[in-house]
């Protein structure tokens, strides 16, 4: 529930923001945990606050053209929504989907404010994207998109002021061709004002393992409040992308075993274990569907229709897309045994998920805490990059993990410190809004 305090800020964003309803739901699942933070700060009701913080700094939509191989020309929707730089330049990925419109492009946005935050360090949220598929397209068509989406972006760019990377469908790839544009249109080899790029001209070792590995990390952290581990552990993984692949390899590391993972197809079973390798050359060097692994593994067989969720596991771990894991999911795992999950993609547990998880004392690890450790490597690339510097793996993958094991004490002591020991969704909302409200309240109304 919403304190009722709270609830004008809601009805305005509801009624400025129509037909947005992932903005909508991650507003008023931030909004729902601040009611004890304001009985005890009512201060931060004062000069419109929280309102200045449901309301981007800066919204920019654009047209982008671009010529495809037949010689036809197509046109495409861009946007970046600069949402909040309190804590510094603003910073956040880019989606290519088609499924992107504005009010995604906020929800990610506003979430990231506050998992930027939680990482500690100097570094604002924002969030930007394209309903462009790069599915099917070739190089030189994937080239010529990013180069059109740069030259209008680039303008709203620079190390100091808006700092994408790459999300869904932004990979590698990508980034070089907009980090191409963005030298060519400024004459200026700027490193810091991009970061996922390749480790030839300025990226960070960790950066492409660094979402999967620090949500692994943050799980660890919440199963060893329980006096237990990820060893001997059944896990299962939805997606089948950058994320789930880097949960899987570093899941397995620690011991445990994870037994499926999925795309937008249907998803594999594998009881024996997932073969890593396998998943890595069909989805990232011949770039095919998940259903192959079960073509050529034996001990795996590919379901089209149901829900990943459907397979018993200890550990959840949703890493493929917002509200992917809903009410009736969440029943299944409590019922299978499900001792912890950890969101590895920006809010993909619907709410009646995350309110059944609470209730069965699941550890529950949201979004904005779990998967903060792309952004806290991305953070690292530009101190990287400032400095003119090159850091090992090792030395990046030790500071990832230090930085997840902080967020985690946080959002425990957070919780903890408002009387609700072992939310982590509080502990998350709270921590992180109460650093940004702090910076906010000493840069004054502006």
């Amino acid at each position: 529930m919403i304190d009722e305090k709270l609830e004008p800020v809601l009805a305005q964003v509801l009624r400025r923001n129509p037909g947005e309803a992932e903005f909508h739901q991650a507003v008023t699942e931030v909004l729902e945990s601040l009611g004890p933070v304001v009985a005890k700060r009512p201060d931060y009701l004062d000069h419109a606050l929280i309102e200045r913080i449901c309301e981007p700094e800066r919204q920019v939509i654009f047209r982008v053209p671009w010529v495809d191989d037949r010689g036809d020309v197509q046109i495409n929707r861009g946007f970046r929504v600069q949402f909040n730089s309190a804590l510094g330049p603003y910073k956040g990925g880019l989606r290519f989907h088609p499924s992107v419109n504005i009010g995604i492009i906020k929800f990610l946005g506003f979430e990231q404010i506050f998992k930027n935050a939680l990482t500690g360090l100097p570094i604002g949220g924002g969030k930007g994207g394209s309903d462009f598929d790069p599915k099917g397209r070739s190089d030189g068509e994937i080239m010529r998109f990013c180069q059109s989406y740069m030259t209008e972006l680039h303008r709203h760019l620079g190390e100091y002021t808006d700092v994408p990377a790459g999300d869904i469908g932004v990979g590698g790839r990508e980034i070089g061709y907009l980090f191409g544009q963005y030298k060519r249109l400024t004459n200026r080899y700027e490193a810091g004002v991009l970061t996922g790029k390749g480790l030839a001209y300025g990226g960070s070792r960790a950066r492409t393992e660094a979402t999967g590995y620090g949500a692994v990390y943050f799980v660890e952290r919440m199963l060893g409040t329980r006096g237990t581990g990820f060893a001997g552990k059944r896990a299962v993984v939805s997606g089948s992308g950058n994320v789930a692949i880097y949960t899987i390899e570093k899941i397995e590391e620690l011991g445990g075993k994870v037994i499926a993972c999925s795309d937008s197809n249907g998803y594999i079973v594998d009881e024996s274990g997932i073969d890593l390798d396998l998943v890595k050359e069909i989805k990232e060097v011949r770039r095919e569907r998940i259903s192959q692994y079960a073509a050529r593994q034996s001990s795996a067989r590919f379901v089209e229709t149901g829900s990943i969720w459907d397979v018993p596991c200890d550990v959840a771990m949703p890493s493929a897309t917002q509200n992917e894991l809903t009410g009736k999911d969440a029943r299944t795992l409590i019922a299978n045994g499900v001792i912890a999950v950890g969101e590895g993609a920006n809010m993909p547990s619907t709410p009646e998920a995350v309110r059944f998880f609470l209730e069965a004392g699941v550890l529950f690890g949201p979004g904005k805490a779990a998967n903060a450790g792309g952004v806290a490597t991305s953070a690292l690339e530009m101190q990287q990059n400032a400095s003119r510097d090159s850091w090992t793996f090792e030395q990046t993958e030790r500071r990832l993990a230090e930085i997840m094991h902080g967020i985690h004490d946080t959002c425990a002591a957070t919780a903890e410190e408002y009387g609700r020991p072992g939310d982590y969704v509080l502990g998350a909302n709270v921590a992180g809004f109460v650093r940004v409200a702090e910076a906010m309240t000493a840069l004054g109304v502006i």
